[in-house]
């Protein structure tokens, strides 16, 4: 009996070390808090204000108009919904500013699941009356192609021409790409993204036709500017909290109004700074698979923000398209920490939840585009070609990525990411490095400095 007993408490210790890996990317807790009173649950002062809420909308309202009931209602069922998400979801990987944001946000994140499973199951004219009725003007909308031209008189290139490119979507470009550089944290994955989008912009320009663009707009502007501007900035901005030292103190232990309006603010900043490195030379195969898998979801999730206004016909200007874009943005920070936590941490056995939701929130986008835009895929050049195409290089990049375990791609990506870390620092690129781990580090500090920083209102 004793082997047993032994046996059993050690997948007892293997059982509690898994929950607690888990909890730390799905229901990550608050440590040391500072104001009780926000972090305490109140669930009988939420429970009073809602039921208060819904008797005075209940009986203070004029019901004699049906379409104003149907918008009411809706909207009440999506208000008292983020309720119960405050109440009953988790907190995922983040805390700051509130866990209680980050509840709010998964919740979100289900009800825009719950909307696609309803819209899959709709027909054509259904979806259009649902459109017509969430904004009358959507009937007069038309597609950007086929009032404007794309990749005309490529030859005539003049700064005017150049100039009338930077608009607000160019720098919605830039502030994309810095964004997501901040997720990623890699420079050897960011510029692999970047560059295969490119590709699929080209895949992809039979079907939209805003996709062709001029050699120069797409190599110059987009490429190098925009997307390498933006992938520099986000990561200037990450080597820079990861050069940070994290005390944070309690805003009642700071007795100057300055240090606590300071607090205040530094509370919508970073807890902590996690080291990211998704490759390195000694990566599994199923390291490297998932991320293959990861830049294949990123690839699709950016397809369907083009499918999606082209075959329901809005403009990118539409509140349909830009809220759509912030709350995957949004949604999008806690689904990376979690999957790469996943992919790294050998204690860590499953997705978090809100990844979980964010892959199954791309492949129902996906669907919905495939189901209501068939005339637009029937137009597929060469389809049996494509897909082969695609099957090829997806077999081949998987098959070298696994023979070239100590050498090739994964070698460039952990040499291009520690190189450009080195220079973005100004560190030499020959010496000494401190050993990463794949752990969130609470604090960091420049190498061969001894000033310290203040921090949360007080000096380290």
């Amino acid at each position: 009996m004793a082997p047993v007993s032994g046996s059993q408490t050690l997948n007892n210790d293997d059982n509690v070390n898994y929950l607690l890996h888990f909890r730390m990317i799905n229901e990550q807790q608050v440590e040391d808090i500072s104001i009780d009173l926000f972090y305490k649950p109140h669930t009988l002062t939420l429970l009073t204000f809602t039921v208060a809420s819904l008797m005075y909308f209940v009986f203070s309202r004029d019901d004699a108009d049906a379409d104003n009931n149907l918008r009411v209602g809706l909207l009440l069922v999506v208000s008292f919904f983020l309720v119960v998400s405050v109440l009953a979801f988790p907190n995922g990987p983040f805390i700051r500013p509130h866990p209680a944001i980050w509840r709010v946000v998964f919740g979100l994140s289900v009800l825009y699941f719950l909307f696609l499973v309803f819209l899959i199951f709709l027909n054509w004219a259904q979806v259009k009356r649902l459109m017509y009725w969430i904004d009358p003007n959507l009937r007069y909308a038309t597609r950007e192609s086929d009032v404007m031209e794309y990749a005309v008189n490529c030859h005539v290139i003049t700064w005017e021409r150049i100039l009338s490119h930077c608009d607000i979507f160019a720098f919605g470009h830039f502030a994309g790409w810095a964004m997501k550089a901040m997720l990623i944290r890699s420079y050897g994955l960011c510029w692999t993204i970047s560059i295969t989008w490119e590709l699929t912009e080209l895949f992809f320009m039979h079907l939209l036709p805003n996709f062709a663009e001029c050699w120069w707009d797409q190599l110059i502007l987009d490429i190098l500017l925009c997307n390498g501007g933006g992938i520099w900035l986000g990561m200037t901005v990450c080597r820079f909290l990861e050069m940070r030292t994290y005390q944070w103190a309690s805003i009642r232990d700071i007795h100057t109004t300055s240090g606590k309006l300071k607090r205040v603010v530094l509370q919508f900043t970073p807890a902590s700074w996690t080291y990211v490195r998704w490759l390195d030379p000694k990566s599994s195969f199923q390291r490297v698979a998932g991320i293959y898998l990861f830049m294949i979801l990123w690839q699709l999730t950016e397809l369907n923000t083009f499918f999606l206004k082209h075959i329901f016909v809005f403009q990118a200007s539409h509140a349909l398209s830009w809220c759509r874009i912030l709350l995957l943005g949004i949604i999008t920070a806690p689904t990376v920490r979690q999957y790469y936590a996943y992919l790294t941490d050998t204690q860590c056995k499953r997705v978090g939840t809100q990844c979980w939701m964010f892959g199954a929130i791309a492949f129902l986008e996906a669907l919905a585009c495939i189901k209501f835009g068939q005339d637009v895929f029937s137009k597929t050049q060469a389809r049996s070609v494509f897909q082969w195409l695609v099957c090829v290089v997806r077999a081949a990049c998987l098959l070298g990525f696994h023979s070239l375990q100590n050498s090739g791609l994964k070698l460039f990506f952990a040499g291009l990411d520690l190189i450009m870390e080195h220079i973005s620092c100004g560190y030499p690129l020959v010496g000494e490095r401190d050993t990463w781990t794949n752990s969130a580090k609470p604090s960091k500090r420049r190498r061969g400095s001894g000033r310290t920083r203040a921090v949360n209102g007080h000096e380290d």
